[in-house]
C-alpha cells in the first residue's frame, strides 16, 4: 500500500538510498535505542502436508524447530505467495510489490523478464542504508546484482533454481574440512516419460559419499548454509566496523525442494514414514482414468503430468517419503540456527521470520513441484513471525489471509522506515498487535511461464466464519477454477450449482480488481471477453484500458 506521509514521520526530512541522485526517498523515525536484529529464513517449495494442521501427514512429521518457533510467535495459517514460482515469488516478496517477473530463467524464452531490474529496490537495501549490517547465505534467483546492492560485493548468492553442490567452492572446502567426499545417490527416484518406459526426470533421493561411505547430515547442503549463516552472524557481531550495529541476516535454504539429498541417519524415520504414507486420493483419480485428460481441469495440468511422469505408484510413494525426510533435514538445520541465536543471546529480542517461497503439489492430481497454475497447494506457504519479547505480542495461530507481499512493509515498519514508493503489501504489525481486526484482503495471484505457458490470474475470498475460497481465471484455457481452501484435496467446484452464487461474486470481484489497475490490463482484456455474459457491460472501445 502507498504510505501516507502525513503520519508520525510527517515532519522528518526525507533520506535517499542514493544521495547523489536523490532517488528512492524514505523517512526514518526510529527513536532512542537500537532497532531489533532481524532474521529472515526462507525454505523453498514446501507442501502444506508438512505443516498445515488439517493435513494428516503433518501429525506424523518430526519438526521440533518449526513447532518451537511457531509456539513463540504468530503462525499465519492462510499465507499465500503472489506467484507460485521461485524467482517471481522472491521478486514480489523482496520488493513488496506485484512483480513483472513471471518466469524462472531456466525455462523462459529470450525477452521474458526473469530478474529484477537495477532500479528496483529490495527492502534489505533500506535496512542497509539506515545502518543495519546486512548478511546473506543461500539462494538468490532474482538476479545477483540486486543482492550485491543489498548485501555487498562479497555476497555469494547463487542465481539458479538448484543448489551448486559440485560448484560451490566454499561448500566443497567445508566438506574437505569435515573429511567428507562429494555426494552421489545410493537410491535415486527417476520418473518416466510419456511412453511410461523411457527414464525421465530425476527428483533426487538418498545420498552417500562418492566412495560409498555414509554421508553425514552435517555435510548436507542445508546444514552448510546454516553454518555459513552462523559464521556471517559472528563476523557481524565482532567485526571492527560493525560491532554494536543492528543485524539483518537472510538465510535462503533450498530444501525441501527436489532434487532431494537425504543424508545418513534417517533410516528409522524412513521406516516410520513409509508405514503411514499413502497415495493422495486425487492421484488415484488420475490413475483410474489412465492419465487421460480430466474434463474439469485446464490443459496445463495435463502438460505438467506428462512432464513429471509419475505413472508408477511406487515412485509416488518414494517421492512423498523422500520429500518428508528432506523437510525433517531442513528442520534439524533450522534447529541449529535457532540454538546459535539462543547461545548468542539474540533469540528473545530479535525479529525472526520463517516462510516458504511457494507451495508444492506433493502428488495431488498426479503432480509434484509447482508451476503456472493456481491450485491451492502451490499458492499456500508457511509463515511464522516471532517478534521481540519486549513487543508484548502474544503467540497464537491466525486464520486471516496474508501475503508474502506483506513481509517487506512489516520489516520496514519494524525498523521505522517509511518508503515513499508504492508497496502492494500491508504491514502485519497492527494485526499482530491486535490493533486491527482480521479481515478479508484483495489479493491478486498470477502466473505465466515455466514448463508450459498459462497466463492465469486469481483471487481468494475469506468470510471470517470458516469459509475460504480461491477463484482462478486461465487466459489460455476455457476452464476456470474454484476451490475450497479448507479442503485437504481440493477439487474444482466451478461447475457445481451449489457454488453458482459464490462463483458469480468472485468473477465480479476479480473483474473489478483487474479493471481498476492498469498493471492488469493484459489480463483484463481477455477476462472481460471470456466473462462477457457474467460481468457488467461497459460500452465503448476495448482498446484502451480505462480504470
Amino acid at each position: 500500500m502507498k504510505k501516507d506521509n502525513n503520519t508520525k514521520a510527517e515532519n522528518i526530512s526525507p533520506e535517499y538510498l542514493n544521495e547523489k541522485t536523490r532517488r528512492n526517498s524514505f523517512r526514518h523515525h526510529w527513536g532512542a535505542g537500537k532497532p531489533p536484529n532481524i532474521f529472515l529464513i526462507t525454505i523453498d517449495m514446501i507442501s502444506p502436508d508438512f505443516y498445515n494442521p488439517s493435513r494428516p501427514l503433518s501429525r506424523k512429521m518430526s519438526l521440533p524447530a518449526f513447532r518451537e518457533l511457531a509456539g513463540n510467535g504468530i503462525e499465519f495459517q492462510n499465507a499465500f505467495a503472489p506467484v507460485p514460482l521461485c524467482g517471481p515469488s522472491r521478486a514480489a516478496t523482496l520488493t513488496g510489490r506485484y512483480t513483472y517477473v513471471l518466469g524462472n530463467g531456466e525455462h523462459s524464452p529470450v525477452g521474458l523478464e526473469t530478474h529484477l531490474r537495477p532500479d528496483d529496490v529490495i527492502f534489505p537495501e533500506y535496512l542497509k542504508r539506515i545502518g543495519y549490517v546486512t548478511k546473506h547465505s543461500g539462494k538468490c534467483h532474482v538476479g545477483s546484482s540486486k543482492f550485491i546492492d543489498a548485501f555487498g560485493e562479497n555476497d555469494n548468492a547463487w542465481d539458479q533454481w538448484y543448489p551448486p553442490v559440485y560448484q560451490d567452492e566454499a561448500y566443497l572446502e567445508y566438506q574437505r574440512r569435515l573429511g567428507v567426499k562429494p555426494q552421489k545417490y545410493s537410491k535415486e527416484i527417476v520418473l518416466l516419460q510419456q511412453d511410461r518406459v523411457t527414464p525421465g526426470n530425476s527428483v533426487g533421493g538418498w545420498i552417500v559419499q562418492e566412495d560409498g561411505k555414509p554421508f553425514p547430515e552435517e555435510a548436507q547442503y542445508s546444514h552448510f548454509l546454516v553454518q555459513r549463516a552462523i559464521e556471517k552472524l559472528e563476523h557481524a557481531m565482532a567485526g571492527p566496523s560493525t560491532t554494536g550495529q543492528p543485524i539483518y541476516l537472510q538465510l535462503d535454504i533450498f530444501d525441501p525442494h527436489q532434487p532431494f539429498t537425504v543424508p545418513d541417519g534417517y533410516a528409522d524415520r524412513e521406516k516410520e514414514l513409509r508405514a503411514v504414507m499413502t497415495l493422495p486420493e486425487t492421484y488415484k483419480k488420475v490413475q483410474a482414468c489412465n492419465w487421460n485428460s480430466l474434463p474439469n481441469q485446464p490443459e496445463i495440468y495435463d502438460l505438467y503430468r506428462r512432464y513429471w511422469g509419475l505413472y508408477d505408484p511406487q515412485s509416488m510413494i518414494d517421492y512423498r517419503v523422500a520429500h518428508a525426510l528432506q523437510m525433517e533435514v531442513v528442520d534439524r538445520a533450522l534447529g541449529k540456527f535457532i540454538q546459535a541465536l539462543k547461545d548468542k543471546n539474540l533469540y528473545d529480542d530479535s525479529v525472526i521470520i520463517l516462510m516458504g517461497d511457494h507451495g508444492e503439489m506433493n502428488g495431488r492430481w498426479g503432480l509434484v513441484d509447482k508451476g503456472v497454475y493456481l491450485y491451492p497447494d502451490v499458492l499456500r506457504t508457511p509463515l511464522i513471525i516471532k517478534m521481540p519479547s519486549s513487543a508484548g505480542i502474544r503467540s497464537r495461530s491466525m486464520d486471516a489471509p496474508v501475503s508474502l507481499l506483506d513481509i517487506a512493509p512489516t520489516l520496514l515498519e519494524t525498523a521505522g522506515i517509511e518508503p515513499d514508493a508504492w508497496l502492494d503489501g500491508e504491514s502485519l504489525i497492527p494485526l499482530m498487535q491486535e490493533k486491527s481486526a482480521p479481515a478479508d484482503r484483495d489479493m491478486i495471484f498470477t502466473c505465466g511461464w515455466h514448463v508450459g505457458v498459462n497466463f492465469a490470474c486469481g483471487i481468494q475470498q475469506w468470510d471470517g466464519k470458516g469459509n475460504h475460497h480461491l477463484y482462478a481465471h486461465n487466459a489460455s484455457s476455457r476452464v476456470d477454477e474454484l476451490y475450497d481452501l479448507n479442503a485437504v484435496e481440493a477439487e474444482n467446484l466451478v461447475q457445481d450449482s451449489k457454488y453458482a452464487k459464490l462463483r458469480r461474486q468472485m468473477i465480479d470481484r476479480l473483474g473489478a480488481l483487474l479493471q481498476a489497475d492498469p498493471r492488469w490490463g493484459g489480463y483484463w482484456t481477455s477476462y472481460r471477453l471470456n466473462h462477457f455474459s457474467d460481468l457488467p457491460k461497459h460500452a465503448g472501445s476495448m482498446q484502451k484500458h480505462e480504470a
